[in-house]
């Protein structure tokens, strides 16, 4: 009689034991996929789970929920705080162009992975919003205040604006969708775009300090043109193309603000006019962004929309 109730005890007791085991193992593993799906810490996602009985789908939309409440919540609170540092964004889908700056306080910041993310969801709203770009012109621009990109939907459905507030509660800093330039050319027209410092590892959209948007006719079979001019647009800061027929050197060529009259930054012995002559080439537009440059809001680019 005490053997049997020896042998049910024990069979209880590993069937408790294994029970657990897997619960335990159940709750480990559920656990993983939520951290590694979401990013968040291990204590808020085993409260997720915990206050939804395991439910995989429901704990993530709450650990979203509370992290864009958070995220709301700082941006109130660091809102007006300056933001002197961040990114230009350059991308580019063969007629479709988009240059971004995205501002935050600390250049610790602007190289935070979650800071890149940011940048990169907004890059590609704005690429999205240059497609629906109307116009008979060779080249079409709209320019994007930040009320304008706050609004914008990203790929994910979201506003910008909850993504913004999102990136805030995760960096902890004040953040400034500042700008955006959207351009569009007709077929036959070069669409190119660069960034600098240039990436090792070019990615798209590319990121850096200083980025640029080059619309150029006449240069379908050179590759490396393209590229060379927006380097050049970027080192040399041209104002406007320049019209021969209309315009002047100035007397001093390192005061030249007029591209075709510049020194050719690859090739000083020539001048932007020369090298565009020898391609059989016309720069058509462009447009150049620095990171933080004062913006005159009283005058728009020539033939830019702007929104907002």
């Amino acid at each position: 009689m005490n053997s049997r109730r020896i042998m049910i005890s024990n069979r209880i007791f590993r069937l408790i034991h294994t029970n657990g085991t897997l619960w335990q193992a159940t709750n480990k593993s559920l656990l993983a996929k939520l951290r590694k799906k979401t990013g968040y810490t291990f204590t808020n996602c085993k409260k997720a789970l915990e206050l939804h009985e395991n439910n995989l789908e429901k704990a993530e939309q709450w650990l979203n929920e509370q992290a864009q409440n958070l995220g709301w919540s700082k941006a109130a609170k660091l809102q007006g705080r300056p933001t002197a540092q961040g990114l230009i964004a350059v991308i580019v889908n063969k007629a479709h162009g988009a240059l971004v700056e995205i501002n935050c306080e600390t250049d610790f910041v602007a190289r935070n992975k979650q800071f890149h993310k940011l940048t990169e969801t907004v890059a590609l709203a704005v690429l999205k919003y240059t497609t629906s770009l109307t116009g008979n012109d060779l080249v079409n621009k709209a320019l994007l205040d930040s009320e304008a990109l706050n609004a914008l939907s990203a790929p994910d459905g979201k506003l910008l604006a909850d993504h913004s507030a999102l990136t805030i509660g995760s960096v902890g800093e004040n953040l400034a969708i500042k700008r955006a330039l959207c351009m569009s050319v007709q077929p036959g027209v070069t669409l190119a775009g660069y960034s600098h410092p240039a990436s090792i590892h070019p990615a798209s959209p590319a990121l850096g300090r200083y980025g640029t948007l080059l619309a150029l006719k006449g240069a379908e079979n050179n590759e490396l043109l393209p590229n060379q001019l927006c380097q050049h647009i970027i080192g040399m800061n041209p104002l406007k193309i320049g019209d021969p027929q209309v315009d002047q050197p100035m007397a001093n060529i390192d005061d030249e603000t007029t591209l075709i009259y510049q020194e050719y930054l690859l090739d000083p012995t020539l001048n932007v006019q020369q090298v565009l002559i020898d391609a059989q080439a016309q720069v058509l537009d462009f447009a150049r962004f620095e990171m933080g440059e004062i913006i005159d809001t009283s005058q728009s680019l020539d033939s830019v929309e702007t929104c907002g």
